[in-house]
């Protein structure tokens, strides 16, 4: 995109968001605490907390932004920018737009006791390196999140811990004619309205999982090792993600964190469609009009259970020649990176190898200064010195390349940056370790450490694992131990192997033309439930798919034995059988086909935690084919239906027939219930319910009559209920349908489940 152009843009922007006017301060007294003020905002997307827990100098102010009157995104060169309800979409580089957003909206404000009245908040992803320095792209982006998400607050909440104050700052804006645009909220009221609690989370009952196996991790280890060797580096840090299930408030497990162990830059980012909770101690760069400041933390040691204890981790620290080597090699990055912006002669060192301690850590702490040089500015002083070098390593260019190379998936949020840059010259932006991303009911987080000649790889992987621990101990302290290093178990072709190391080859025609098909089947506390009825319709498609002998297996003996290989005997699991053809031109004189099992933690879908019922759309494209009566690996089309359906904010998609009739949901059989009558969609092909016939039964003890007859979408509104089926979520009440309400029966619902999955 020309550079004409995306001025132009950036100035239809501008016109659309009307000037800066003026930014309003007035004392606020919410007599509350700061953290339970952030939780009157928490649920609103946009909303940025940066809360200051302890009492080191860095640690002074408490802030919130919130109710953000515009939004930028930046999807590699995409950038989303969303002001008062209008998208400007461009392409090019967020830097380069992120100055141009900076100067249109630059306000003069001198008000040296507030460290920032207007400007954006949120995060610059560690991918954004890729804007700065040339490197290849070798390790997976696995989550489509923004590198770069910072919002406009028309408010900011400023509490000075030292003077024990508050002020509220207000960004007034306003068009080409003097209007006032946007409509403030009344903070007041706000603040006052009753409030309901925080829900709670839960999180961590599967454990960890991790982007490495342990020999995996070690194997890197010693690459970076070799690397040292042959003089490319010095030192890289190393890391690996952990992953584990969420469900609940982001902002109760950010309360959680900061009440159990306070520190300088905790943040909490409500960004739409996922939440950041960070709990970082480290500042990464500091900037008041022309002076900077960057703080790397590089050692680290726990507290002591005791006095005596205490004091041997903080000696111990303090004369650890590995970490004041390693500090001392940052220190001299950083004072190079900003030299590189700042002043000539104007960058320092204040104070080197400073003790600070924490609740839970000792850290060894170094301070370095300087002093922007004229006519640089906050994006010059972010391209010179992102990422920090304290999380990347030294040389800091070759490092970004062998992490790129060795860590499996891209870090995004962990290693960058957090915090505010203001739209009159400050700025400060803690480094993104410690950091949770949560996304679509998944926690993310990702752990490292300083690799050096000398590191011991066991060593290395252990630290990270402790590391993982106090995040998973806040999570779900009962499962701080269960971290799997990717662990997980599956059954494939008679063994049990981690899924890395599970083969299919391309020639087999279920990866080619999705000739295979699977069974997902209902386990609770390790009885699986329905087995007989799941096996035999798998064979049936067996024998109509492959025309081959199916295996002679013991189906729930395997079943045992994945449930317990991956630790949930005690729970509610999904196991799902597959089977592909295999390969065409085989060798072997017997054909083999592929077979696996895999296992894992049932989770209810999140609409029934929140409602009684599932609400339906009717999906645009009929469907009919013959495979439909088995459960086939080519199921893209049921994915694409129920992909539509989510997007359209209903829980599932109606499948027609080719007549118009009605055929079942994307995942779920279909009963319709009218007095004393049950009646089945008529449809040439569609997959008889294990569930479906279970419910069937019950029905019929009840003296329902069961007919089976051609519906239509109308038929659904005028019934007495709806049921939909499956063998995970057992019967579930059809709740609306295209828009249209329906009263859904659940205690209908429930009594059939409970007479059905009884023992």
């Amino acid at each position: 995109m020309s550079q004409a152009h995306i001025s132009k843009k950036i100035a239809e922007l501008q016109k659309h968001t009307g000037k800066i006017k003026k930014i309003s301060i007035t004392s606020l007294d919410p007599a509350l605490s700061f953290i339970d003020l952030a939780a009157r905002f928490a649920k609103n997307p946009g909303t940025v907390a940066l809360l200051s827990g302890g009492d080191l100098d860095c640690a002074r102010y408490h802030i919130l932004a919130i109710e953000p009157w515009m939004e930028i995104k930046a999807y590699g060169k995409g950038i989303h920018i969303t002001a008062d309800g209008t998208t400007f979409r461009l392409q090019d580089d967020p830097f380069d737009i992120l100055r141009l957003v900076m100067d249109a909206y630059a306000i003069p404000f001198d008000d040296f006791s507030l460290p920032v009245a207007a400007g954006l908040f949120g995060y610059f992803s560690y991918d954004l390196k890729d804007f700065i320095e040339k490197l290849p792209r070798t390790s997976i982006l696995d989550q489509p999140l923004p590198c770069l998400c910072l919002s406009a607050p028309s408010f900011i909440i400023v509490h000075d811990k030292k003077e024990n104050c508050t002020s509220l700052c207000t960004t007034e804006r306003t068009d080409g004619t003097g209007k006032k645009i946007g409509n403030p909220l009344d903070i007041a009221a706000a603040i006052d309205v009753h409030f309901t609690e925080n829900s709670g989370f839960i999180g961590g009952t599967e454990g960890l999982t991790s982007s490495f196996t342990q020999p995996e991790y070690l194997a890197a280890v010693q690459n970076v090792k070799e690397y040292i060797v042959s003089g490319d580096i010095y030192q890289v840090n190393l890391s690996q993600r952990f992953e584990t299930d969420f469900s609940g408030d982001p902002f109760a497990l950010f309360s959680r964190l900061y009440q159990t162990a306070p520190g300088p830059f905790y943040a909490y980012i409500h960004a739409g469609d996922h939440w950041i909770v960070s709990t970082s101690p480290e500042r990464f760069l500091q900037r008041r009009k022309n002076h900077v400041e960057t703080r790397p933390i590089k050692g680290t040691r726990p507290r002591g259970k005791n006095p005596a204890e205490d004091l041997k981790f903080r000696k111990d620290l303090v004369l650890s020649a590995k970490d004041d080597a390693e500090l001392s090699m940052i220190v001299d990055l950083m004072r190079n990176d900003l030299g590189r912006v700042c002043r000539g002669g104007s960058v320092g060192v204040s104070d080197h190898k400073r003790l600070e301690t924490y609740p839970n850590v000792f850290h060894l702490v170094s301070i370095v200064e300087g002093e922007l040089a004229n006519g640089r500015d906050s994006v010059d002083l972010l391209r010179a010195t992102f990422p920090g070098g304290s999380i990347t390593g030294c040389p800091r260019i070759r490092a970004m390349e062998i992490i790129d190379e060795l860590e499996p998936v891209r870090r995004h949020v962990y290693t960058g940056s957090i915090g505010y840059i203001s739209f009159h010259d400050t700025l400060d932006l803690s480094i993104a370790i410690r950091t949770a991303t949560i996304y679509r009911n998944r926690v993310f987080f990702s752990v490292g450490g300083g690799v050096v000649y000398d590191s011991d790889p066991t060593d290395e992987f252990e630290e990270t694992l402790h590391k993982a621990r106090s995040l998973m101990g806040a999570l779900q302290p009962e499962n701080a131990k269960k971290i799997s290093g990717r662990k997980t178990l599956i059954w494939q072709n008679g063994r049990l192997v981690s899924p890395e190391n599970a083969v299919i080859p391309v020639s087999d025609l279920g990866f080619q033309y999705g000739l295979g098909f699977f069974e997902t089947i209902r386990v609770d506390n390790d009885r699986p439930l329905f087995l007989d009825e799941h096996i035999n319709r798998f064979y049936r498609a067996w024998k109509a798919l492959f025309d081959t002998p199916p295996p002679d297996l013991t189906w729930d003996e395997i079943i045992r034995q994945v449930v317990m290989a991956n630790h949930l005997e005690n729970d509610i699991a999904a196991v799902k059988i597959t089977a592909s053809y295999g390969a065409a031109d085989s060798p072997l004189a017997h054909h083999c086909h592929n077979l696996a099992v895999l296992a894992k933690k049932y989770a209810p879908r999140p609409a029934l935690t929140r409602k009684t019922g599932l609400d339906v759309l009717t999906y645009p494209h009929a469907r009919q084919t013959p495979l439909a009566d088995h459960k086939t690996l080519n199921y893209a089309y049921y994915h694409l239906a129920g992909q539509w359906a989510q997007k359209k904010g209903a829980d599932e998609a109606l499948i027609l027939n080719p007549d118009g009739s009605v055929s079942e949901t994307n995942t779920a059989n279909i009963l319709v219930i009218s007095g004393c009558t049950a009646c089945q969609p008529a449809s040439p092909h569609v997959l008889a319910g294990v569930m479906e016939k279970k419910v069937i039964q019950y029905l019929k003890r009840q003296g329902y009559a069961i007919k089976k007859r051609n519906i239509r979408p109308k038929d659904l509104l005028s019934a007495d209920t709806v049921l939909l089926t499956n063998s995970l979520i057992g019967v579930v009440p059809l709740a609306g349908l295209d828009g249209n309400a329906i009263k859904p029966d659940s205690g209908f619902c429930q009594k059939i489940n409970a007479a059905v999955f009884a023992k």
